[in-house]
């Protein structure tokens, strides 16, 4: 019994305490406002989404999301994708208390699963960036240069098991 909640505990702390706080997508290919304003309409339309800033001058979108809903950053690739654009660079800002991450392994990280690439061995407390760096969310140049940085095949996939993984750095 004492086993048992020792691994509910530690399960709790690894992945209960997370929160994503807010996310920057840099997308390619504007040209102009229109093109700005093109991706803003679009992310506004998520539910999950509270409030979205553009930066015209860096092509770039701080997004932040409404307490208590499922955050979906596949859905919001998919806007930036559906306004005709791509997304460039995908960082997300999460609140995790003694998470603790290694080189190319899986973390639960609140209600996802992040394969760390390229990090040392450490212990994360409070806000932490995360870029994501899964197809899609970087360019495909950059896709293929950190292909090297796994031999897992969840880095082609994306997923495992069926579970969706998202591979971050920090």
């Amino acid at each position: 019994m004492k086993k048992l909640f020792l691994v509910l505990a530690v399960f709790y702390a690894v992945t209960g305490n997370a929160q994503v706080k807010s996310a920057n997508i840099q997308a390619s290919g504007l040209t102009c406002s229109m093109c700005s304003n093109a991706i803003f309409k679009a992310l506004k339309t998520l539910d999950f989404v509270d409030k979205v800033d553009a930066d015209i001058k860096n092509s770039s979108f701080n997004i932040a999301f409404k307490m208590g809903g499922k955050i979906d950053f596949d859905k919001l690739k998919g806007k930036v994708e559906g306004a005709g654009f791509f997304v460039a660079k995908f960082t997300v800002i999460i609140h995790v208390e003694q998470l603790a991450v290694s080189n190319d392994t899986h973390v639960n990280v609140g209600t996802d699963v992040f394969h760390f690439l390229n990090v040392k061995d450490k212990v994360l407390t409070g806000e932490q960036t995360f870029r994501i760096l899964d197809k899609g969310f970087v360019s495909a140049k950059e896709y293929k240069k950190n292909s090297s940085l796994t031999k897992m095949v969840c880095y082609k996939s994306g997923e495992e098991n069926g579970k969706r993984i998202f591979h971050v750095t920090i």
